[in-house]
């Protein structure tokens, strides 16, 4: 086998890990988003062996460390922090220094025990080393992006990836609540009877997936826009608009519409809440810091509001989604009084939590008679991710937030690239409706969902970093 020969071989190899990504993030929300154990195993084990191969590729010289990898070195330190804090939670440690970091885990085992024994803050370390081990192949999801979607053509498959995904999720839901078939993954449906669900168990957490495809969906949109201006006659303009409707772009449109119904039909208050007040919020940061914004830019975000709330409207019933919003208060709300307990949960663990993963074992303790279902998770992601890792885990994952979102903005104010721009505005809107819907509901909590952010995070670091080139 002669030179040429082997660097092509060497090249498949590293394609080949690219083409196990896409794939990945197609089967990913299948299986009831991931959230069962065979579920997130088989994702874990695919991450991990995408990682081995992209390895193998590196040590080959095929594979090379991206700008946008590079770029992320100061979100890899903190990832790198929580990784690290997730393991000290599990491992024994002096009684003296659990009691300083949370006396509450030494006055919980003492009312078992009265044996003086080293101790690990984390109140189950079985169900925080399962925790660690989804963070760490999140990370490396993370990871494999940054070094995959190295060129454009890259970018924009790994976005319409997404995107498709997610339109077979909404035209699947669609039909389910629409012919009254009510399937889910293979099963019929217990839960979430009469609402679009796709194959997640979840109407809400659907919601959250479509509010980040959604996201991307429009970068791809605003990646397709024209820089400049042009002066056309009325045949040109004829011309141009049917062009524009045996495009690829109106085809997106469209697909972006059936996402939109979707999301709708599933009948999340806080996920069209959170669409429509992203969707807004971004376009106007977008119009505001770019520099190379067009006319027909401001054109696209407002007939995407406009067209988007008279699909609601007209078929779909906003009116429906209005009411419910106004019929909710706090005496009604049953998730409202399990934050509020889920408050008194993290007084107790205020430094370091209860264990990363701990929150359904620990909250039953908190919960008040009015709260009598069982709870596995807090209907808030913050609070969640307080009660079980306390501030110095919240710190760390707020820094990677700010750290993403700052690369994203940036891109924004300084990139003229059409494609960045769209990735950095599908970064910056998925941050904040995710961000938004977080507040009511535990979607980073569901693999399916925390994959898909893990994706929208690498493009923050992408859109500012990447040298545009043609893949051959």
């Amino acid at each position: 086998m002669d030179t040429g020969d082997l660097n092509n071989s060497k090249s498949i190899l590293e394609r080949a890990v690219f083409i196990g990504l896409l794939i990945l993030l197609v089967w990913v929300p299948l299986p009831l988003a991931s959230n069962r154990p065979w579920a997130w195993a088989i994702m874990e084990v695919w991450i991990f062996f995408l990682s081995i191969l992209w390895c193998v590729a590196w040590l080959r010289g095929v594979a090379e460390f991206s700008p946008a990898f590079l770029k992320a070195k100061p979100v890899f330190i903190l990832f790198v922090a929580w990784l690290g804090y997730l393991v000290i939670q599990s491992l024994p440690l002096p009684p003296l220094w659990v009691a300083f970091l949370s006396p509450e885990r030494v006055l919980s085992h003492s009312l078992i025990s009265s044996e003086n024994i080293w101790l690990p803050l984390t109140q189950d370390s079985h169900t925080t080393w399962v925790y660690f081990l989804k963070s760490i192949a999140y990370v490396q999801l993370f990871s494999l992006v940054l070094l995959l979607a190295n060129t454009s053509n890259r970018v924009r498959l790994l976005a319409y990836t997404i995107v498709y995904s997610a339109l077979f999720q909404a035209v699947y839901g669609s039909i389910m609540i629409l012919s009254g078939l009510e399937y889910g993954f293979f099963v019929k449906k217990e839960y979430g009877i009469g609402t679009a669900t796709g194959t997640f168990v979840n109407r809400n957490h659907l919601a959250g997936y479509l509010e980040m495809a959604l996201a991307v969906g429009i970068g791809l949109l605003i990646a397709g826009l024209r820089n400049g201006k042009s002066v056309c006659t009325t045949r040109q303009r004829l011309r141009n608009s049917i062009q524009l409707i045996f495009s690829s772009k109106f085809r997106l449109r469209i697909f972006l519409a059936f996402m939109v119904i979707a999301l709708v039909l599933t009948h999340s208050r806080m996920g069209n809440t959170a669409f429509f007040t992203s969707l807004l919020v971004t376009g106007v940061i977008t119009l505001l810091l770019t520099r190379h914004a067009t006319r027909i830019t401001a054109l696209l975000l407002t007939s995407l509001i406009v067209i988007d709330l008279f699909i609601v409207g007209t078929w779909f019933g906003i009116d429906k989604v209005a009411e419910r919003l106004e019929k909710t208060s706090i005496a009604t709300e049953v998730r409202v009084d399990v934050n509020e307990y889920a408050v008194d949960y993290l007084q107790d663990y205020l430094l370091t939590g209860s264990g990363a993963g701990t929150f359904f074992t620990v909250f039953s303790k908190y919960k008040g008679q009015d709260a009598s279902l069982y709870f596995d998770h807090a209907h808030n992601d913050y609070l969640e991710f307080a009660d079980e890792t306390g501030f110095l885990g919240i710190a760390l994952l707020a820094g990677v937030i700010f750290l993403t979102a700052l690369n994203a903005v940036q891109a924004l104010r300084k990139r003229s690239d059409p494609l960045m721009l769209g990735i950095a505005f599908a970064c910056v809107m998925g941050l904040i409706s995710i961000l938004i819907h977080s507040l009511v509901d535990f979607n980073l909590h569901i693999p399916a969902n925390a994959a898909t952010f893990m994706v929208i995070l690498a493009f923050g670091f992408i859109a500012s970093t990447l040298n545009l080139r043609v893949e051959k």
